[in-house]
């Protein structure tokens, strides 16, 4: 599996994107501004978009992604999270007055898009590579996303905040290569980071302490004008662990 960071901030401005990641060809984790960069062939490809939560960050791509390339496609756009986030997506963005509803909208026989609801635990998997939904805690429903290849693993954290069930799964995931792991803001802004269920430097110490296993550890969802603080913090706080801020255009694979 291959996998290309199209936006990785907590923000926009300058070349900053929000969190999107691309998988291979034909999927999307979290569907950012990061979207926007890619060319129509590249958008004509992607078949399945799974989100972690219903913040504008993680999902504002989705409605002009469907809208542009939809009348190209022979079959509908999949977007997949949990009954609650999808609940919140019909009701707020796709409800005929923010955005139509393509889960309504034929294009000849079939729909433009379709929603897909996945439970906490569940693995789909598709062409031998599997995506399991993993528990988040955030300020709305959210989880976060096991990537499997089979040969390696990859932990995306989404936004979250203290969760000692994210390490039991990163403790027993096999061949685990990658966590992305969000911290969003300084430490002098613990209270915020709490408040808004967010990680903070001094947080993510304490998280990280928590597990078990070398991995090497990616840093997301730093929030503009705070980058160069909030990472120096990272070194002196979670500096045992080596972690390494994840950048747009940044490509893994597992």
């Amino acid at each position: 599996m291959k996998i290309r960071v199209l936006g990785c901030s907590g923000g926009i401005g300058d070349d900053l994107r929000t969190t999107s990641m691309l998988v291979d060809e034909d999927i999307l984790i979290d569907a950012g501004t990061g979207v926007g960069d890619l060319s129509i062939e590249q958008l004509v490809k992607i078949d399945h978009i799974f989100i972690s939560h219903s913040h504008l960050d993680h999902v504002t791509s989705i409605p002009f992604l469907v809208d542009t390339v939809c009348w190209m496609r022979d079959r509908p756009i999949t977007v997949y999270s949990t009954a609650e986030v999808i609940q919140i997506l019909k009701e707020h963005i796709f409800n005929w007055k923010i955005w139509p509803d393509f889960s309504q909208i034929p294009n000849g026989d079939v729909m433009c898009m379709n929603f897909r609801e996945i439970s906490l635990g569940e693995t789909l998997e598709s062409e031998g590579r599997k995506i399991t939904a993993i528990p988040a805690v955030h300020t709305v429903p959210a989880i976060g996303f096991m990537l499997d290849s089979g040969d390696a693993t990859l932990i995306y954290s989404g936004d979250t905040t203290y969760n000692d069930a994210l390490w039991e799964v990163a403790n027993r995931a096999n061949n685990l290569k990658y966590l992305i792991i969000e911290t969003a803001f300084p430490n002098k802004e613990r209270e915020i980071a709490v408040l808004s269920k967010h990680l903070c430097p001094s947080m993510l110490a304490e998280e990280l302490a928590k597990l078990n296993r070398p991995v090497e550890v990616m840093v997301t969802h730093l929030k503009p004008g705070e980058i160069h603080l909030t990472m120096s913090e990272i070194g002196r706080n979670a500096g045992k662990w080596r972690p390494r801020m994840l950048e747009n255009g940044m490509e893994l694979s597992i």
